[in-house]
């Protein structure tokens, strides 16, 4: 199921982002707010647990997330991502997967792995500034889910028609949450009119 975002204030900053004038430390900044104004969004749907909350004046009741949290940002362009959801939600830990695209055939070749251990007690927020092909999101949650998550998601800033598809096709249990949903990839798949290569532009390279 695919959740696009139309917050004015998410769409204000992704605008700008867009420019490609935009410097590296301005799109790390506004790569890094969006992240925080998505949260609240990407976070809706956790399922809580009622629990007793003494106040200064007598005994209420409240709540707390059923399961643990965890958040994993696929390398490289991921980590630009992390840090706005960290901001609001700093007791989350993190999982790290590492996947490099082959520039010729498009595929996600995996390279790292490092994740909490109760993995399936837990809900996964999967980071990834593009959903292009879908094929590194679909390579990561399979990773994921191999090794033993059960509750996953996909936060992106932008995505294709064609990534959503083949997550729908691939993984249609997944929600994906958006900031915006591009027209097409082009030749190279790249998303148009997109924001370029954002791991680029987020670390320089």
């Amino acid at each position: 199921m695919l959740h696009v975002s139309d917050h004015p204030l998410i769409q204000s900053e992704l605008t700008r982002l867009r420019d490609r004038a935009c410097p590296g430390p301005e799109f790390r900044q506004r790569v890094r707010r969006i992240a925080s104004l998505m949260v609240p969004t990407v976070t809706a749907h956790l399922p809580t647990r009622a629990i007793s909350c003494e106040t200064p004046l007598e005994v209420t009741s409240g709540v707390t997330l059923q399961r643990h949290l965890v958040l994993a940002p696929i390398l490289r362009a991921g980590i630009g991502f992390l840090d706005g959801f960290l901001d609001l939600l700093p007791d989350a830990r993190v999982a790290h997967i590492g996947l490099a695209r082959n520039e010729n055939t498009l595929m996600p070749e995996p390279y790292y792995f490092k994740a909490p251990a109760d993995l399936g007690d837990s809900d996964l927020i999967v980071l990834d500034p593009m959903l292009a092909t879908g094929g590194s999101a679909i390579e990561a949650i399979r990773t994921l889910q191999e090794a033993g998550a059960k509750h996953v998601s996909l936060a992106v800033l932008v995505a294709s028609p064609e990534g959503v598809s083949a997550m729908q096709d691939a993984l249609p249990e997944v929600p994906v949450h958006a900031a915006a949903l591009d027209r097409c990839l082009n030749e190279k798949g790249y998303i148009l009119p997109g924001l370029g290569d954002a791991g680029d532009r987020l670390f320089g390279t």
